[in-house]
């Protein structure tokens, strides 16, 4: 059995608050299951959503589930929301005044619950909090007081009958007790003057999420949960006040324990609590982006206007798990070094902001143009919320602009432009279509559709056409084949980054190919090129989310390095190729080459080369057997001869001699190995945590020699 937290004691004695007398002797607890085991053992289970035994913890796509005991619970979110199906308990006698539970999940009585049966009646039920899109999947206290069945025999019922949207239930630790257990929950608030840029919260990793709101003016502008540190905190996070400094606000947190003190831990400061490591953490990407603190997933929003590439991005600025979808901003001048200037877009009562573009709007067709700039304009998807004014439509499409370079964002009082369609609707990817004048949206659905839009204004869209080809995150645009300017082809794709070829006329993709594999790595997602690259600079830049999860960080996730895209023929057909761009020369350090070397079995090149990252270009000649190629930090990356095939960690791909010869370009960072092969033919980004005690970098070659014809490799330097 598992120790049991009790959060607070309501009635010493007796459920119903009926004081034991001091003679009677304290009862020990009964427990009806802690379902700590790999299977349910003798409870009957109905239908699938239970899976095949309690769960440990979160399941694929799944916001974080906290607040259970021990390493299991029941979890019926099992491959989704969607499927259903009953548990049900062995009988047993009631003989305690209460039964006590954890409990969360969805809201919906009947469907989504769990049940007490008294001669095959419900006789008590109860639910988990969510009936809308956001809310927490934290489990908390719930009793039930039976003292006025003692002595029947009962069992417990865990439903889920209920599909979509929270329709799941989580369930742990269900114990007779004489004594009621609740989490004394009370709301608490702090009224000051904003004086300085932040506020500093405290967070603790896997602790009970609290919702926080901060009130302005009795308008709540910012609404949030976060695992708020009660003690001792693993690390701080931040929430911007600057803009309402001088005017007092009010901090409100719900939830709270009498004896937190996470609401009077919050402090002021012009900086980060606690970060005089920022930028040089054990796990911290060194010329990859991340956020300061915090969650970030998918790039968003990526343009160029005057001399700066925005990168925007899903952020959770509160916690290192997914959650709190905000969009994070960062500048550079160069694609390498970037400026966080802070978040840009945060949730509202239409919801969380998801996945969307930005665009420069050059002729100012929206009118959102107050000044000499132009407005960059965003496109995000509003994905519902807490709120009760977001009247369950959960995805519908926004606009916010900025007519500061950025610094600033309005969000526009026509929101939402596209309301809701279908399904998840999401990530809407816009562009200005030139032949026709038009604006265009490419728009996620659901099942694998991407709908297309037109506007004249940004503001009125206009559905065309629909067609069935990748999951979520869409992007459009279009590439010269070979460099041919005459000779252009539109590329479709998701968030694997699998691409149609094919031609748009402004309102239909018609394709010419079928489904192509963009890239061959274990990392790769959600991303996204660059609009308004100026003409003469003529590439087309692609930013994509790198998978990496970066445990006991007070941040998580990175982007992988920026590539270039081009259309290139092979005999397999028109395919996308991808290089890192050239701007990486700018953080490299010492360079070693070789020329024309034979390399044997053996034999080792990078005596007393040492390091953390490095870039690294090589040409190899191929023989007729065997292998080559790097380990790097104790991670091999390995050419086949006989296979014609590159791997790393797992992951493998077809790469066939150009000429005779193997080209490697390879980008290593702390928590990646970047692979590009021939040129770009083959692009295998590799995520993981690259082994802390080892440095090394060795060259080999196996069952005969190889012929390096060209070696240069980079120490590269910190882009912090």
């Amino acid at each position: 059995m598992k120790k049991w937290l009790i959060c607070v004691l309501t009635a010493l004695c007796g459920c119903a608050g009926v004081q034991r007398q001091a003679s009677e002797p304290k009862r020990v607890d009964i427990l009806i299951a802690d379902f700590e085991g790999e299977t349910y053992g003798d409870w009957r289970i109905e239908g699938e959503a239970f899976g095949p035994g309690p769960t440990k913890g979160t399941l694929g796509g799944q916001m974080e589930v906290s607040g259970f005991e021990g390493e299991r619970l029941v979890n019926t979110y099992f491959k989704g929301d969607d499927t259903t199906g009953t548990l049900t308990s062995p009988e047993f006698q009631i003989q305690r005044k209460c039964i006590n539970f954890l409990i969360g999940g969805g809201m919906y009585p009947g469907e989504a619950c769990i049940n007490l049966l008294v001669d095959g009646k419900v006789a008590r039920t109860a639910t988990g909090p969510n009936d809308r899109p956001g809310g927490t999947e934290a489990l908390d206290w719930h009793s039930w007081d039976v003292s006025g069945l003692v002595g029947k025999t009962a069992q417990v019922e865990i439903v889920d009958n209920k599909k979509g949207g929270w329709g799941h239930i989580n369930i742990d630790q269900i114990v007779q007790s004489d004594r009621r257990v609740v989490a004394e929950e009370v709301e608490q608030a702090r009224k000051f003057v904003v004086k300085k840029r932040y506020l500093n919260l405290p967070v603790k990793m896997g602790a009970r999420k609290r919702i926080f709101r901060l009130i302005v003016d009795d308008k709540v502008v910012r609404d949030f949960d976060i695992e708020l540190a009660d003690g001792e905190p693993d690390f701080w996070v931040v929430l911007d006040v600057s803009e309402w400094k001088g005017k007092e606000v009010t901090l409100k947190a719900d939830s709270l324990g009498r004896v937190s003190k996470g609401l009077a831990s919050v402090e002021q400061s012009d900086s980060i609590k606690d970060s005089k490591d920022l930028y040089k953490e054990r796990l911290r990407p060194q010329f990859h982006f991340t956020s300061r603190r915090g969650w970030n997933n998918d790039s968003n929003g990526l343009v160029y206007y005057r001399g700066e590439y925005h990168l925007f991005y899903q952020h959770n600025p509160y916690g290192w798990p997914w959650g709190n979808m905000t969009w994070g901003h960062a500048v550079s001048t160069d694609l390498v070094h970037w400026k966080e200037l802070g978040d840009a877009i945060h949730p509202d009562k239409l919801g969380t902001i998801f996945s969307g573009s930005a665009v420069i709007d050059e002729h100012n067709t929206g009118g959102f143009q107050t000044g000499k700039e132009k407005p960059i304009v965003c496109f995000y998807t509003s994905a519902g919320g807490r709120n009760p004014e977001s009247k369950g439509q959960p995805f519908t499409q926004s606009i916010a602009y900025s007519n500061d370079r950025g610094r600033t964002w309005t969000k526009y009082e026509g929101n939402p432009v596209i309301g809701h369609i279908r399904g998840g609707n999401r990530d809407p990817k816009v562009i200005w279509h030139e032949p026709t004048k038009k604006w265009v949206m490419v728009l996620y659905i659901e099942e694998s559709e991407m709908a297309f839009f037109t506007s004249d204004d940004l503001k009125t869209w206009e559905r065309h056409s629909e067609i069935k080809s990748y999951h979520e995150c869409p992007e459009l645009f279009e590439l010269a084949v070979d460099g041919d300017e005459n000779n252009k082809k539109w590329i479709l794709y998701g968030g694997s980054g699998d691409y149609l070829v094919g031609q748009f006329d402004g309102e239909k993709f018609t394709k010419e190919s079928e489904s192509i594999q963009f890239q061959r790595g274990n990392c790769f997602y959600a991303s996204q090129t660059f609009n308004n690259i100026p003409e003469e600079d003529g590439r087309r830049i692609q930013i994509a989310w790198g998978r990496i999860a970066m445990p006991g960080m007070p941040f998580n996730q990175q982007m992988l390095f920026p590539v270039s895209l081009s259309l290139q023929t092979t005999d397999e057909g028109i395919r996308m190729f991808a290089e890192p761009v050239r701007e990486i020369e700018k953080i490299h350090g010492r360079k070693r080459s070789w020329k024309a070397e034979t390399l044997k079995p053996g034999q080792n090149l990078f005596s007393g080369i040492e390091g953390d990252l490095f870039h690294i270009i090589a040409e190899f000649s191929v023989g007729e057997r065997g292998e080559f190629g790097f380990v790097i930090r104790g991670t091999p990356v390995v050419y086949n001869v006989e296979k014609n095939e590159i791997s790393c960690k797992g992951k493998g791909s077809k790469l066939m001699p150009a000429e005779g010869r193997i080209r490697l370009e390879i980008l290593v960072d702390r928590t990646s190995i970047e692979i590009f092969g021939n040129d770009g033919r083959v692009y295998m980004p590799i995520g993981g945590i690259l082994a802390e005690d080892n440095k090394t970098l060795e060259i080999f070659t196996k069952a005969g020699s190889t012929v390096i014809e060209s070696l240069e490799v980079y120490e590269v330097r910190s882009a912090w």
